[in-house]
């Protein structure tokens, strides 16, 4: 474990791309395979492989409760070095006591710890495996087992660089690396096979989720069409991005961050069960308001505040399924009956999509009367099962047809368009320009700052976090906190005015005379109660800092109210 950590400290020593993954497989091609395979998991900054559906279940408290400990520092001591570091593991890292464990701790046993740590109920016998960990480590080991445990290396190293010295370590292609971890979502697989030179055999294995093509933004429809003659035109949905994995009976849902969601929607896994493939659908979940006695019009998108309702809920009442119905509005397919479809062209991809889609729905059609009332509904098209829908496609061909989808998208209640190339590879993982999305900012705002926070990553020791407030009457409420936006040469001189105009340390927050003026940008307003304003801000950017402004002159609650109330008018008028 020692020579690990020695390898994470060198890697995280340059900002040179080739240098990192020259470390990374020196290192592997220096242990054993079983010791490469097990690192190479670590080195992807997690405990256990990506889509194993093992996890630690352990929090920061404990964590933090287990370091303390250890380092026989205070909490105000421990708080100090967390504010230089912005990093559990740099902590750790620094205030555990230097003694040199016998036998050395091996990556073979801290992965065994690990699963022993996942498999321990309650947090005392979680505690005492981590003490025992730690009591066997060095300083730097500790480091590093921190920061794998909370799953955030911060050494520069992202899977795609390891599976690029997996390829160098052993004489393989990046491709076919690639590939084989594409096809069984499982870096430590990966390792071993390409160590026994057998990349070839990697099969595709369902219910992991594949990487998600991801969209560059278009300014204007004029540079949209400027990548590409013609496009395969959609609406923007403002729901969440999903993957669907769909075998038989067994459906499984995956969110953008890869994780499970399925149980939050219970009511898709009945109908794509229907599908007579085995497949991986790509799609957008979003709030439906279906459409009354009118079974041509399959209804419309509702704002993402409807939605926020269903997620993270492992339990989903028959109530709230009838309050906030669902709909998959699927665009994509990735594989079916046992191909693998990435490297087909859109075109190729849609006409197999609208081939098994037709498919379910007449399945959905039968089980709609199968199931009905069985959740409580009592409509003629239960909402439990009618909710997979082909999102809607139209091509565009100049600038002037693209500006009309455009506008008839945000009539729709939606944010705007996606713009893809007929001739498009699905590419995971990547943003190109093959596929584009447009939208417009639905306002900005001018907001005064009164929180801020210590950043991540890069942004360790400077104060990047802004939490914004309008004006109501005369006090300030919160509305948003937006982290994006300002160079860095702003933010530092920023950091240094709010260190000298705090009005309250929190640690890792500060309290701030309310004298900063920003101009935000975002893409809608919702309800919310996490701030005390009633409102949030979606998607807030900083479009710039406003020292010409004085605070006074910021804008109100009622503008944000106004700003609520317009949009739901125009979705309401689309209706």
């Amino acid at each position: 474990m020692q020579r690990l950590a020695e390898t994470c400290e060198a890697i995280a020593g340059t900002t040179k791309k080739l240098e990192k993954i020259a470390i990374v497989a020196d290192y592997f091609i220096s242990r054993t395979a079983e010791e490469a395979a097990i690192s190479a998991v670590f080195l992807s900054g997690r405990p256990f492989p990506m889509y194993q559906e093992t996890t630690l279940q352990v929090g920061g408290s404990l964590l933090w409760q287990v370091v303390q400990e250890f380092s026989e520092k205070s909490e105000e001591q421990l708080a100090d070095s967390y504010r230089k570091h912005g990093d559990l593991g740099a902590v750790a890292g620094e205030v555990l006591p230097h003694h040199q464990s016998s036998p050395a701790l091996s990556v073979s046993e801290a992965e065994k710890t690990f699963g022993e740590i996942a498999a321990a109920r309650g947090p005392a016998k979680k505690a005492a495996l981590l003490r025992g960990l730690l009591a066997r480590a060095t300083p730097l080991e500790a480091k590093y087992l921190v920061k794998i445990m909370t799953g955030d290396l911060r050494i520069g190293l992202k899977e795609s660089l390891v599976e690029e010295a997996i390829a160098k370590a052993y004489g393989a292609t990046v491709t076919e690396v690639q590939r084989a971890n594409m096809l069984l979502g499982n870096i430590r697989e990966t390792v071993l096979l390409a160590a026994a030179g057998k990349l070839v055999e990697a099969k595709m294995r369902l219910f992991h989720p594949i990487g998600f093509m991801l969209a560059s933004p278009a300014e204007s429809a004029e540079e949209a069409l400027s990548y590409f003659a013609s496009a395969a035109v959609e609406d923007k949905y403002d729901g969440i991005r999903a993957q669907a994995h769909c075998s038989g009976d067994e459906v499984r849902i995956f969110s953008r961050t890869r994780d499970d969601i399925t149980e939050s929607f219970p009511e898709l896994p009945d109908v794509l069960s229907g599908l007579d493939k085995d497949a991986i659908l790509d799609g957008e979940i979003v709030a439906w308001s279906y459409s009354e006695g009118n079974p041509n019009e399959p209804g419309r998108a509702l704002p993402f505040s409807a939605l926020q309702q269903r997620l993270g809920r492992k339990k989903v009442s028959q109530e709230l399924m009838r309050q906030v119905p669902v709909a998959y509005l699927v665009f994509d397919v990735l594989y079916a009956g046992g191909e693998l479809l990435l490297d087909h062209g859109l075109r190729e991809r849609s006409a197999i999509l609208n081939g098994l889609l037709k498919t379910a729905r007449k399945y959905m059609k039968a089980r709609s009367k199968e199931s009905q009332g069985q959740l409580g509904f009592t409509s003629e098209e239960d909402p439990s099962t009618a909710q997979v829908i082909r999102a809607p496609v139209f091509e565009a061909h100049s600038s002037d047809e693209l500006e009309q989808l455009f506008t008839a998208a945000q009539e729709r209640g939606n944010e705007g368009l996606m713009i893809k190339d007929l001739n498009s590879r699905y590419t995971p993982g990547r943003r190109g320009k093959s596929w584009l999305k447009m939208k417009r900012e639905l306002a900005t705002l001018d907001v005064v700052v009164t929180a801020v926070e210590y950043g991540h990553g890069k942004r360790i020791g400077v104060l990047s976090d802004y939490t914004f407030a309008v004006w109501d009457r005369d006090r300030l409420v919160n509305v948003g906190k937006a982290y994006s936006g300002l160079t860095d040469a702003e933010i530092a001189e920023m950091t240094q005015w709010f260190l000298e105009h705090t009005l309250a340390d929190q640690g890792f927050r500060r309290e701030v005379e309310p004298k900063i003026v920003l101009e935000v940008a975002f893409n809608n307003v919702m309800k919310s109660d996490r701030h005390n304003g009633g409102y949030a801000l979606r998607f807030p950017r900083i479009v710039r800092l406003r020292p010409d402004k004085p605070p006074k002159e910021a804008d109100t609650i009622e503008r944000v109210l106004e700003i609520y109330e317009s949009q739901n008018r125009a979705r309401r008028k689309s209706q």
